[in-house]
Parts: C-alpha cells; sequence; structure tokens
C-alpha cells in the first residue's frame, strides 16, 4: 500500500508552502485511492500530483475544521454533475455523521433544482462508531482530544491500521494526552504525528515541546506533520525519523520511504 501525503502544513498553509494535511491511500489490489481527510486546498493539491475528483473513490472525514473538510463541497459536486462517476464512498465516524451536513455542508449543497438533497445525494455513507474496512484492510477510529466547545469536546478520529506487519497510527488533530496516546504508540511500528511548532502552545495540537520528551522507543517510529511555517527544530536530532514532506510517499510494503 501506498501512502501518500499530499500536504504536510497547518491549518494555514498555503500553496507556497505545504498544502493542508491530508493524505491518499492508494489499494496495490486495483489502485484505488482513498482520501484522509479533504481540506479546503486539496484539488489543488492533488492537481499538483496529476490526481482529479475522478480519482478518488472513497474519503475519510477525521473532524470538521476546514483544513479536513473544506474541500468535500467541491467533491460532492464535481462527481455528482459528472455523469461518468459514482458518488464517492464517505467513511465517517456516526458522532461527525450526525452534525456534518446541518453545520458544514448544507448551505450550498442543498440548492439543487430537481430535489432536496441530503448528504446521501452526494456520497454513498458508511458511518461507524468504531471502525470501516476499505480494500480489506480494516481501519479503527480513534477518539481525539482536540478542541472544546465549552465544556464538551468536538468530535475528532484518527486512525489505526494494519497493513502485512507493519501497525500505522495516525493521529488526525490531538492535544497531548499521554494517556489516551500511549497504547497506540507503544503498538505501532509507524506513528504519523500532528505537531505545533510554533513559540506558543496553541493547547489544541501537540505542541513539539511536549512530543520531544516522549521516549527514544517512540520517537524514531515518528514522523511529523501540520508543522508551521518558519524555522523547525531539528527534529532528527532530536530523535524522531522527521518532518513529513509534501508529496512524500510511503510504501507500507518496505521500510524505505521515498518523494
Amino acid at each position: 500500500m501506498k501512502l501518500t501525503f499530499i500536504g504536510a502544513g497547518s491549518a494555514f498553509a498555503n500553496h507556497n508552502e505545504n498544502y493542508n494535511s491530508n493524505l491518499l491511500l492508494e489499494s496495490p489490489k486495483n489502485s484505488e485511492k482513498l482520501l484522509v481527510d479533504c481540506g479546503c486546498d486539496a484539488r489543488h493539491a492533488l492537481l499538483d500530483l496529476g490526481y482529479t475528483y475522478k480519482d478518488i473513490s472513497a474519503v475519510y472525514i477525521s473532524h470538521l475544521h476546514f483544513d479536513h473538510v473544506g474541500g468535500l463541497e467541491w467533491l460532492g459536486l464535481t462527481t455528482k454533475f459528472d455523469p461518468s462517476c459514482q458518488r464517492p464512498r464517505l467513511f465517517i465516524h456516526e458522532k461527525v455523521a450526525d452534525i456534518i451536513w446541518d453545520t458544514t455542508l448544507r448551505g450550498s449543497m442543498a440548492c439543487l433544482e430537481e430535489e432536496e438533497a441530503t448528504l446521501e445525494t452526494y456520497f454513498d455513507l458508511k458511518s461507524s462508531n468504531s471502525s470501516f474496512l476499505w480494500n480489506d484492510v480494516k481501519f479503527n477510529m480513534v477518539k481525539m482530544i482536540h478542541v472544546y466547545n465549552k465544556d464538551k469536546p468536538q468530535p475528532c478520529y484518527g486512525l489505526e491500521f494494519s497493513f502485512g506487519s507493519k501497525n500505522i497510527f495516525f493521529t488526525g488533530d490531538t492535544r497531548f494526552d499521554l494517556d489516551r496516546l500511549l497504547p497506540y504508540y507503544n503498538k505501532a511500528d509507524i506513528i504519523f504525528q500532528d505537531t505545533e511548532t510554533l513559540p506558543f502552545k496553541s493547547s489544541v495540537h501537540c505542541h513539539y515541546s511536549e512530543i520531544v520528551a516522549l521516549p527514544k522507543s517512540i520517537k524514531k517510529k515518528m514522523w511529523l506533520y501540520h508543522y508551521n511555517a518558519g524555522q523547525l527544530p531539528d527534529c532528527k536530532k532530536d530523535g524522531f525519523r522527521g518532518y513529513v514532506q509534501r508529496r512524500q510517499v510511503f510504501d507500507l510494503e518496505k521500510k524505505e520511504t521515498y518523494l
């Protein structure tokens, strides 16, 4: 299985920097592609790699911030009005599915002349409270603590899955919550960790100053993404695998990575 970061930057990254942190999984069986999060600049990041909406047959949405869901309207509308396309499958936790239409998509996507549209007008909805299956790979949706609305955490789910002998943990967006994260860190062979590198902590992402104190055994498995523009700490010197680069490809059947 091939994993490509179409972008690796923070929510406020732009095309001159790194694009938003969304990634693409490609099945070795049939080259089918699963887009993990579809941020507001996903169509441009995909185009830079030679892909269009026609290449995306399935998408997973972790939560409702614009850098993770802002491109879903584009994907739904373009596939809806192209008769050669089928509805993309939308894998999503049921708590995110319950609110995504009314809070994020309804305003523009409900406006169809011939029908009163719903989320399922555009997507083949596959919601679950725990996991989903894509091309014989089981993806476990892992609850993350990212942002609170008053005292209530807003739904956000990272991914944990195995391919061959490797276990992969993708945090999505999370604040530093070691009790919650440690079991997945210990189990994983490869960790993709969202990492804030600003001089100050926003408190809604893991900050570099927090994860740099992790044990060496964890850091040597960890790639950092969703970092901020500007000068970055020397993460390899600190024991991490490195910063994920835009367009970086990981071959999950091999130990090597390549660009």
